[in-house]
């Protein structure tokens, strides 16, 4: 198998538990694209490459398209499987897909294609897709227009190392990509409301380097994060806090 990154390989080995509580679900409004734009229904196959713990492998679901996923980190295989048993869960990795030509009718990377941005990756997602078929990829991607939001992303920035990151914008260099149409964007506002601990410090400790640190480091930005919350009039003493998203889904088309 294809190496993976090493912030990614540690860190959501060791914190698959809390990736799962910590990270956001999706707009609903989402599944009306699935259908529109990426012709999700009942019949075609679809797969969910770089899947995680199976947060958007549910949505998936509800198309009542088949859904294949491809997901190379074996603790995060096993909540997947655990959590959405009706979703058939495939080691393997971008570079190394474990199906047959031409077998989906739509590939789908949720919070995951900055990973494998690269020609190997779109070659192999080539190869399985049906002429025709369509790539969408999809992230949330955090509203640091709010105060505390940009705190977090503050305390997180030190610790990136050279771990790809979506806000970069290195993933859009292998586009335009050969045998691909033009990649199209969806922009859908979103918020993860629940309690500060979960839609907040779960969802900060889940970041692959962050969830890579060595345990002191971990407690002490565990520490800073409590500290934003108490210090936030919108977020000190609640019960329930909303974590405001933007979810961007590009879309493109294999072409004939």
């Amino acid at each position: 198998m294809t190496d993976i990154h090493h912030a990614a390989a540690q860190g959501f080995s060791s914190q698959a538990d809390t990736y799962a509580r910590g990270r956001p679900d999706y707009p609903s409004a989402l599944g009306a694209w699935l259908t529109t734009e990426l012709g999700l229904q009942p019949g075609k196959t679809v797969l969910d490459l770089g899947a995680g713990t199976g947060k958007f492998s549910r949505l998936l679901l509800a198309t009542g398209a088949s859904v294949i996923a491809v997901e190379p980190v074996a603790a995060m295989r096993a909540q997947l499987s655990a959590a959405v048993p009706a979703v058939q869960a495939l080691a393997g990795t971008a570079e190394a897909i474990p199906l047959p030509d031409a077998s989906v009718d739509a590939v789908v990377c949720a919070q995951a294609f900055h990973w494998f941005a690269n020609a190997a990756a779109m070659a192999e997602i080539g190869r399985v897709l049906r002429p025709g078929g369509k790539l969408g990829l999809v992230w949330n991607v955090r509203d640091e227009s709010v105060d505390w939001v940009a705190q977090l992303t503050a305390i997180m920035t030190p610790f990136e190392g050279d771990a790809p990151r979506f806000y970069k914008g290195d993933w859009k260099k292998v586009f335009p990509a050969s045998g691909f149409g033009e990649l199209g964007l969806a922009s859908l506002p979103y918020e993860h409301v629940g309690p500060a601990q979960q839609v907040i410090v779960d969802r900060v400790m889940s970041v692959s380097f962050i969830a890579a640190l060595p345990a002191a480091e971990q407690d002490a930005v565990r520490a800073r994060l409590l500290a934003v919350i108490d210090a936030s009039p919108a977020l000190a003493g609640k019960a329930s806090v909303a974590f405001p998203y933007r979810t961007e889904a590009y879309s493109c088309q294999r072409l004939a």
